[in-house]
């Protein structure tokens, strides 16, 4: 496929990965070829097609990959455990390509849609069904795929609405020593869960610089 686009356009510019199955069933009724035929679309899916593109737009200076996620990842749903995993997933390897990609101006961004496809035919109801066409979640897709894009954003959107969403944590706190116990974290626990202090992260070197910075002043 990759090999065909670049021999009838002289370039791939962008990959948008948005394949997907569903084996919906409570974690204890799976089995492991349904995990695994889920990871395999969804997850190892969008690995392949990145990586066939992968050297093309490192080399050409540029392009624009976006994965596709879902709330089951980002939120957790009932019965879709395997989904779920694969979903968030993509967001960790969107995480991974955009510090890889920075340098040869590659973009990763994730879309996370609420629409109906045959995924979620006799899922939601018809009347539900009829306001979330996919071409209302597109502009979306276009636009993290853009020139102008960010990168390592995730982007939902449904029937028109659209929302930001990211990955944050609480700000450390540092237990004196005769308190780094599960007492100790237990009794603070209000104050280290406190989601007022909440802040991303470019990358995990900055997340681990963090707690350096404040236990030992780096």
């Amino acid at each position: 496929m990759v090999k065909r686009a670049v021999t009838e356009f002289g370039r791939i510019d962008i990959l948008v990965n948005n394949a997907g199955i569903l084996r919906d069933k409570s974690f204890a009724k799976l089995d492991m070829s349904d995990i695994e035929a889920v990871l395999d679309v969804h997850l190892m899916g969008s690995i392949n097609c990145s990586k066939a593109v992968w050297d093309i737009m490192r080399e050409q200076g540029y392009g624009q990959i976006v994965m596709t996620t879902s709330s089951s990842g980002m939120y957790g749903n009932f019965g879709q455990s395997n989904y779920g995993a694969a979903k968030m997933g993509v967001i960790g390897l969107m995480n991974a390509l955009t510090a890889e990609g920075r340098k040869n101006d590659i973009r990763v961004n994730t879309i996370a849609p609420v629409a109906a496809t045959r995924m979620t035919e006799g899922i939601l109801p018809e009347a539900m069904l009829a306001r979330i066409q996919p071409e209302r979640v597109t502009p979306a897709v276009l636009f993290l795929a853009s020139k102008n894009a960010p990168s390592k954003t995730i982007v939902a959107a449904g029937s028109g609405a659209f929302v930001a969403a990211t990955i944050v944590e609480t700000e450390p706190m540092l237990l004196p020593d005769e308190a780094i116990t599960l007492e100790g974290v237990a009794a603070r626990f209000g104050n280290i869960a406190n989601w007022a202090t909440a802040r991303s992260y470019e990358d995990s070197g900055h997340q681990v610089q963090a707690f350096l910075k404040l236990v030992c002043g780096m």
